[in-house]
């Protein structure tokens, strides 16, 4: 489960997947992909969302990694049937990219995958079906930001290394 991001960055992360169904990052996998055709339906949605994103920040005064504190009986339920996607923007941020990087390997059992940095930003990996860590073909997938893999998408990804 642990994924070693490396390479053109100032300071190597080790990634464990297995931890991220704990942290309020996370988004269900659904949700990631429909988020354009949700904010185009209600804008005034959106605007409440950001409140509560503000006020939550405000409230946890800014900890890193956010992680959820409490967790009542409904929300462990639902965490425990949901397919979860990590952005893996905020891990490229603290790894501190270098100004003249321009590409990222995923490294999987099968080879390599080489993407551009801003898709690798953009992008979502998927942890967690229905609650579990990801065996088959894991510790990672990748999907676009765009979802035009959900179908597709890299399996298998042990590594990550920035060009």
């Amino acid at each position: 489960m642990i994924v070693q991001l490396a390479g053109n960055v100032k300071f190597p992360l080790t990634l464990d997947a297995s931890v991220w169904i704990f942290d309020d990052r996370k988004e269900e996998f659904d949700r990631a992909f429909n988020r354009n055709n949700e904010q185009e339906d209600n804008p005034e949605d959106e605007l409440e969302k950001a409140s509560n994103r503000w006020n939550r920040e405000v409230y946890q005064q800014k900890l890193n990694p956010p992680v959820n504190k409490s967790i009542n009986k409904y929300e462990r339920k639902k965490i425990l049937d949901s397919t979860y996607v990590m952005n893996i923007k905020p891990f490229l941020k603290t790894a501190e990219v270098n100004e003249s990087a321009t590409a990222a390997l995923l490294e999987t059992e099968n080879g390599e995958e080489e993407i551009s940095l801003n898709a690798l930003e953009d992008g979502y990996f998927l942890f967690a079906v229905e609650g579990k860590p990801v065996k088959e073909d894991g510790p990672l997938h990748f999907y676009f930001g765009d979802g035009s893999n959900k179908n597709t998408p890299v399996k298998g990804i042990t590594g990550i290394k920035i060009k």
